[in-house]
């Protein structure tokens, strides 16, 4: 299950009410025999079966995949008392199986679907994503249509899967922010089912009557409660057909679906509720009852929560974060389907003044006609959220999931409408709407103060949906890319691969793009061991001031001119190296790439933002001292760190590094800077849209030239044997405890056996709903929400670095946690006694050869993958012999690799949790 802190936050104006009915002509599909055609918008169109299944297709053949998202219209909203959780736990079981398909996640793992279902307040979905491919669009919808009404909702699974929601409960429990808001809404509302999150109450989840789940089941599971969204490169013609043969059978139930009557009353006082539970994070938060999504007020609510809550320029960080009464805060709109809820929060040192603090916070949230907001501050705000809801647009894949939300909130189309809505908000608007539901009376923070005049805030109704949306056709759709097959030997053939200098290694791989999109990947090296020994603190602190004020400008500043230039920057660096990641267009490359340039060799080092960095980092050490993730994972590093202390790699533990970061100055910073920083030697890729002559050049004019006065030396690492060994932390008051397991393993990414062992442990661990640890853990067992066993592979340029691992990672109630440590030694003794079998190692073979032909879909993944292969001085020619490596795989191979590498009387484990 997902959840968010703040959806669906933008609005829809009212001037859309009477738009005349007017639907796009020549986009739509050849219809089946009775499927009836409705509304298309900017390049999605919409259909509807006779049984009323309506069908959302977005064609899109630029991108080489397919999403498909099976949206119901129920979620916890619909729930009964004594039935909190329900939706999410169905969801659950929907992955069981039909009589048809017994065993769905094994079904999907052998066809390479990447696959999950949410749960939030008004709708549950499931979608699942996959390299475009005929066959499996056509399983994939007959499954779907299968699962709808015939999932077999079996007390057995009940059984075993209430106890890993559970479980996934008590892991949402860990979180001091989660636990707080979750309160908060409980008291913010009287009588709507919003005050209930959709993880539901312990015990109903615990003693719901199958009964009553089979009956949810059938009520809210059908045709006429759904809405599917098949998007990405599909023929329209081709899948609206096998839509009509696989859920046009379906019947439309005789049922009326259940209507829901309840309207929250006007809050008439301050609330507050405060949370007493172990851990070093201290918060403050108020929330607002604010409209619902397709009331025309949302709009501005949205433009106003940016304004408070943007990171550096909103109001809040200012007042807070950078008079230190913070170290974060944040603020945002939750408009849905019903009235919602405007949350505005703030993190506090360890030490901060709680009471200042929580006085800053309501000023700034209830005070704002004191200093209305102006419209500099609307017009920056409005275009934040246009950029990102541009880039959303220019991902059809992203957009098939977004449409969950605006569907849930009432209809699709409100995804456009309310980016148009945005577009048209002033100043008077937001300081309007902040007048209107900004006030005490209707915030829960809090207090409850008798008051002889109320001043309340009523919150208004909802138009009906059809009469804002009806009509609406929205702008002229994005224009796609060109249809690019992104195989190795495609990659290959398009890139461009040159040296700049005497080391720049540059890739570059020009192909049009839906938006006109670019991806930049650089990764710039210098200096040696004997050099950054002693002054690794000051390494990783530079990369993190790099864009907090640069070449005379400010964070804030910086953060708005990327903004401007419609591009999403991460510049930093590391112990040994300083990296540029730039997502933009086009048209603003050359000068995005510039002020990435700019920031990179012209670093002003701020004080003031120094010390707030500083200060959030000390926060977050503190916060983390009694989790038990933390605990496991710092005794686990400590008992494998090869490394004296004072060596750059040594493991810190928590207080080494809140020491550090104590002594650390700013001309600790300067003079690494100084000292080691260069962009002569490394590598650059870029993927996408752009002329490869002019960034050549540019690249040349920018990097090449810039030499570190410490030539780059990579430090070797080697492999260390380590006995078996184990320790256990209690963490009180932690309802979700950690487990960690690890063997060293000698292992070098280009050894010969390395596809072999990671098919192994793909087997072992690698998918969380179907693997051996899942199946027999989470599955059968339903012991924990999450398990899972990884792989790591040293890599080198020379020479065999060889310091690989295999590790474990689970989570389980406390008490449970003794059958999950059990469980996981006898399944990894069992692997290497018994080995695999033959059908396992096809079916991990199939799965991780589409995980590698999907990740190739994304420009930034290729991107990585060009960098990566430039760092190690090799090409395409590798990616395709390990392509061929993977599937020439037998299970001889497998079966000895494990023989070889995998000792189950060597592996150490490390649990943190509240035992008793």
């Amino acid at each position: 299950m997902m959840l968010k802190l703040s959806s669906c936050a933008l609005g829809v104006a009212l001037s859309f009410a009477l738009m005349p009915a007017v639907y796009a002509k020549g986009e739509s599909a050849t219809l089946p025999r009775a499927v009836t055609a409705g509304p298309c918008v900017e390049g999605i169109c919409e259909y509807r079966l006779p049984n009323g299944l309506r069908v959302l297709l977005f064609p899109d053949a630029s991108k080489p995949t397919v999403t498909v998202n099976l949206v119901y219209g129920v979620g916890s909203m619909q729930e009964n008392y004594g039935e909190t959780g329900m939706a999410h736990l169905l969801e659950h079981l929907l992955f069981k199986g039909t009589p048809t398909h017994p065993d769905i996640p094994g079904e999907m793992q052998q066809r390479g679907v990447s696959k999950n279902a949410t749960t939030s307040l008004d709708r549950t979905n499931y979608f699942a994503s996959f390299p475009a491919n005929d066959d499996t669009l056509d399983w994939l919808l007959a499954l779907e249509a299968d699962r709808m009404v015939n999932s077999r909702v079996a007390k057995a699974d009940l059984d075993s899967e209430m106890t890993v929601v559970r479980n996934e409960m008590e892991a949402g429990d860990n979180n001091p922010a989660g636990v707080l808001m979750k309160r908060m809404r409980s008291v913010a509302y009287d009588w709507h089912n919003y005050a209930n999150l959709p993880i539901g109450a312990r015990s109903d989840v615990e003693n719901v009557p199958i009964g009553n789940l089979q009956a949810f089941y059938r009520t809210w599971y059908q045709p006429d409660n759904a809405l599917l969204i098949v998007a990405g490169r599909i023929d329209a013609d081709t899948t609206l057909a096998r839509v009509a043969a696989h859920f046009g059978p379906l019947k439309k139930p005789a049922r009326v679906l259940p209507a829901f009557h309840t309207v929250e009353p006007t809050q008439d006082g301050e609330r507050e509720v405060t949370v007493r539970r172990s851990g070093d994070l201290s918060l403050v938060a108020t929330t607002y009852h604010v409209p619902a999504l397709a009331q025309a007020d949302s709009a501005a609510l949205a433009v106003l929560g940016n304004v408070l809550g943007h990171t550096p320029s909103g109001r809040l960080h200012k007042a807070l974060v950078e008079t230190k009464l913070a170290v974060g805060a944040g603020a945002g709109s939750g408009s849905m389907r019903d009235p919602g809820l405007f949350n505005v929060i703030a993190v506090l040192p360890r030490d901060g003044d709680a009471a200042k603090a929580e006085a800053e916070l309501l000023r700034q949230a209830e005070a704002i006609a004191a200093r209305p907001v102006t419209g500099e501050e609307v017009e920056a705000a409005k275009q934040r959220i246009a950029n990102d809801q541009e880039n959303l647009l220019n991902n059809v894949n992203a957009v098939a999931m977004a449409l969950s939300e605006y569907q849930a909130a009432g209809d699709w189309r409100l995804l456009f409408m309310q980016r148009d809505a945005i577009a048209r908000v002033t100043a008077a608007d937001v300081n309007r709407v902040a007048a209107a539901y900004l006030k005490p009376s209707n915030r829960t923070l809090g207090r409850f103060v008798p008051t002889d005049a109320p001043d309340r805030a009523e919150v208004p109704a909802a138009p009906a949906i059809a009469s804002v949306v009806d009509g609406y056709t929205g702008r002229a759709a994005v224009e796609a890319g060109e249809t690019f097959e992104a195989t190795p030997q495609n990659i290959a053939a398009r890139t461009q691969t040159f040296t700049l200098g005497e080391g720049l290694k540059v890739s570059l791989l020009p192909r049009r793009t839906r938006g006109q999109t670019v991806t930049v990947n650089a990764s710039f090296e210098f200096g040696n061991e004997q050099a950054v020994t002693g002054r690794d603190t000051a390494a990783q602190w530079v990369g993190s001031m790099l864009l907090r004020g640069a070449a005379g400008l400010s964070y804030e500043q910086l953060v708005a001119r990327f903004d401007a230039l419609k591009t999403e920057a991460s510049i930093g660096g590391n112990l040994q190296g300083a990296q540029i990641r730039l997502s933009g267009k086009r048209e603003t490359l050359a000068e995005a790439l510039a002020l990435a340039a700019q920031v990179l060799r012209q670093p002003d080092f701020p004080q003031d933002q120094f010390e707030q960095l500083r200060l959030q980092a000390i926060t977050g050490i503190e916060a983390q001292r009694k989790e038990p993730g933390m605990q496991a994972s710092m005794a686990m590093a400590r008992y494998f760190d090869p490394w004296p202390a004072g060596h750059p790699l040594h493991a810190d533990s928590l207080d080494e590094s809140l020491a550090k970061l104590k002594a650390l100055k700013l001309d600790d910073l300067r003079a690494w800077h100084r000292d080691f920083y260069g962009t002569a030697s490394g590598q650059i890729s870029v993927v996408g849209d752009f002329d490869p002559d002019a960034v050549k050049a540019q690249l040349q004019e920018l990097f090449a030239g810039w030499k570190s006065p410490v030539p780059y030396a990579p430090i070797a690492t080697r492999y260390q044997p380590r006995a078996a060994h184990r320790e256990s932390f209690t963490t009180p008051d932690k309802p979700n405890a950690v487990l960690l397991a690890r063997q060293n393993l000698s292992l070098n990414v280009a050894d010969a056996d390395m596809p072999a062992l990671s098919i192994a442990v793909d087997i072992l661990g690698g998918d969380p709903l179907k693997s051996r640890l899942a199946d027999r853990i989470r599955q059968r067992e339903g012991l924990s929400y999450g398990v899972s066993a990884g792989l790591r592979a040293d890599d080198s340029r020379v020479g065999r670095d060889d310091n690989g691992s295999l590790t474990v990672q689970a989570i389980a109630a406390p008490q449970n946690m003794g059958k999950v440590e059990t469980a996981l030694r006898e399944e990894l003794a069992r692997l290497v006694s018994d080995g695999v079998t033959a059908q396992e190692v096809r079916d991990a073979v199939a799965a991780r050869i589409v995980q590698r032909e999907q990740s190739r879909a994304s420009d930034a993944a290729v991107a990585g993958l060009l960098q990566g292969l430039l760092d190690y001085d090799r090409t395409m020619a590798f990616v395709i012999e390990r392509d061929a490596a993977y599937q020439a795989l037998t299970v001889e191979q497998v079966n000895a690799a494990i023989r070889k590498h995998l000792k189950p009387e060597s592996l150490s484990v490390f649990v943190a949790g509240d035992f008793k």
